[in-house]
């Protein structure tokens, strides 16, 4: 992909992430001060479109992304995880109480929930099943469609199955399932990892969710528990 397209894609993206709006070319262009002139970005949004990295909603002139641009934007623009100090202290406060690893991953799904802005999941022996944050999940403007929070809800009552397949795959550092791929469903997003005990963690949001924000705090969940 050219490096201009690329640049025009990931800002689309990462607009469409915090506004959950539909992104048109002028926007773009005066957001980002971008040395093009909108005739030149809707262009390239076309071509974008042509190649299934665009969707063009009908009650709006402005594009969203796909599935597969938001893979696209996984594997090619989050560079390196980075976690934050104040995200690691607050893990270390929240589980210094914790009289073992599970009642630890709930503490810590409380923190990470609060910071992404996400639901978060633990799963630890058979049937035992924690999740917190729903409120942050379905407050989202993808659940405004009262559809999706029956099929999420029917995924939550079949928590233990979902959970138990995914405890056969040790995730030893962040791992991001979206779309097709999330295992809680193809509208949504997710990042998993494995804590000691066989202990799996999740956050789970829309497929829009900001999956470097999950994914550094995620990573100072490893490096809190290291």
């Amino acid at each position: 992909m050219d490096s201009r397209i690329a640049q025009v894609l990931s800002l689309l993206i990462e607009d469409y992430i915090e506004t959950a709006e539909p992104v048109g070319s002028s926007a773009l262009v005066q957001a980002h001060d971008l040395e093009v002139s909108s005739a030149t970005i809707r262009n390239w949004f076309a071509d974008l479109e042509d190649d299934g990295y665009l969707i063009s909603p009908h009650t709006s002139a402005g594009r969203i992304p796909s599935e597969s641009a938001f893979h696209w934007y996984v594997e090619n623009r989050l560079g390196d995880a980075e976690s934050r100090k104040k995200d690691r202290d607050l893990l270390k406060t929240a589980a210094s109480d914790a009289a073992d690893s599970v009642t630890e991953a709930k503490a810590y799904a409380k923190i990470c929930s609060g910071i992404a802005g996400t639901a978060a999941v633990v799963g630890s022996q058979r049937a035992d099943s924690y999740y917190t944050g729903l409120t942050e999940l379905f407050k989202q403007p993808e659940f405004h469609d009262w559809s999706r929070v029956v099929s999420m809800t029917s995924i939550l009552d079949r928590l233990d199955e979902r959970l138990n397949r995914l405890r056969k795959t040790t995730f030893a550092s962040p791992t991001i399932r979206l779309g097709n791929d999330c295992p809680f469903g193809n509208a949504c997003g997710s990042v998993i990892v494995t804590l000691p005990k066989n202990v799996v963690f999740v956050l789970l949001g829309p497929m829009r969710m900001d999956y470097k924000k999950a994914r550094n705090v995620m990573t100072a969940v490893i490096e809190t528990v290291a």
